[in-house]
């Protein structure tokens, strides 16, 4: 099991902001080959490529020949997956990156060492013993904050036996309705500094308008985690809904749906069921709402289209049972993610 643990960095802000500004100029230089490749029609450089045309550089550039050689792997790696002939350029409005070679980090007590220079953290959770990986980078947020994220690799849990089951409905007004009737409400937090972060923005002040967005974000990081913590010990097999959260970010519910953070919490919920021994598992949610989770039916009854989106409770005409729209999303979501469980579909 891979997991990343974040420090906040205390000193040598001014050497991170320097080697951040070296780890721009290689990741620079990589864009150039790459795009002189394209204009003399060569093979695109892979990583290891890249790796041989830095070698040797590291002394005069004065960054640590492993971190040069994770920017280029980097690059490569991110110009694979985002299926791209080269990247952007990284400049001054870039946040502050310095990626480093599991190998090269120690630890030193609640300090880290590396490249001969000792970075005390705020040590908020002890480290565990385990091997530091590759992608174990210094990162600064917009603020100007270092932070230090260190990837380890931990064994497995034994997975618990499946004894409680729970399906999950994402919503807007209910961040999460669950099919035990434990409903999660949205926190709303954007929607509360809204009007705080409209009179900053109109003032110009820049540094006020920056804080207002971490303290929504952190407020909004710290509700998602509590609340998909307990979930992931409450129950051994967890059913979220596939609802496509980047599709309904273009629509006009764009502000509620991204202050909802329903991708975070569905990343949070399917790492800490593994962590907890848990089983998790998306599905499709079409017509979740409209199923009767009693008989299985479709009836006429059902609330249906844009103009049935108001109908938070109906009737099912052919058995008579009356469901809350939400909670028998709920349902007949956790009785899908039973039938994928059933099939033997792999589960994370």
């Amino acid at each position: 099991m891979i997991v990343v643990y974040r420090y906040r960095v205390k000193s040598l802000y001014g050497l991170l902001n320097e080697q951040a500004r070296k780890v721009n100029f290689v990741w620079n230089y990589c864009n150039d080959r790459q795009k002189d490749a394209l204009r003399f029609t060569r093979p695109w450089l892979t990583g290891f490529d890249l790796n041989n045309l830095t070698k040797g550089s590291s002394k005069e550039l004065g960054l640590h020949s492993g971190t040069i050689n994770a920017v280029c792997e980097q690059f490569a790696k991110s110009r694979a997956q985002h299926r791209r002939p080269y990247l952007r350029y990284r400049g001054m409005k870039t946040l502050g990156w310095v990626p480093l070679k599991g190998r090269d980090l120690h630890r030193e007590g609640d300090a880290f060492r590396y490249a001969g220079h000792t970075f005390r953290v705020f040590y908020s959770r002890p480290l565990p013993e385990g091997k530091i990986k590759d992608g174990t980078c210094f990162s600064q947020d917009s603020r100007g904050n270092w932070y230090l994220n260190i990837v380890i690799e931990l064994a497995d849990p034994p997975v618990r036996k499946f004894e409680h089951g729970v399906g999950i409905d994402l919503g807007l007004k209910e961040l999460a309705v669950l099919s035990n009737a434990w409903r999660i409400p949205a926190p709303g937090y954007y929607r509360r500094a809204e009007a705080a972060l409209a009179v900053a923005q109109r003032a110009h002040k820049r540094r006020r308008v920056k804080a207002i967005q971490a303290r929504t974000a952190h407020c909004r990081i710290d509700f998602l985690h509590k609340r998909s913590v307990e979930i992931a010990r409450a129950f051994d097999h967890i059913v979220v809904g596939n609802i496509n959260a980047s599709g309904l970010a273009q629509t006009s519910l764009a502000k509620s749906v991204l202050d909802a953070g329903w991708s975070s919490f569905r990343k949070m919920l399917a790492y800490k069921a593994v962590r907890h021994g848990a089983r998790y598992v998306e599905v499709d949610e079409r017509f979740t709402t409209q199923t009767c989770s009693n008989c299985g039916a479709l009836p006429e009854s059902r609330p249906k289209g844009i103009a049935g989106l108001g109908i938070r409770e109906w009737t099912c005409s052919d058995c008579g049972a009356v469901h809350d729209r939400d909670l028998n999303a709920a349902l007949n979501i956790l009785r899908r993610g039973r039938a994928t469980l059933a099939a033997g579909i792999a589960v994370l």
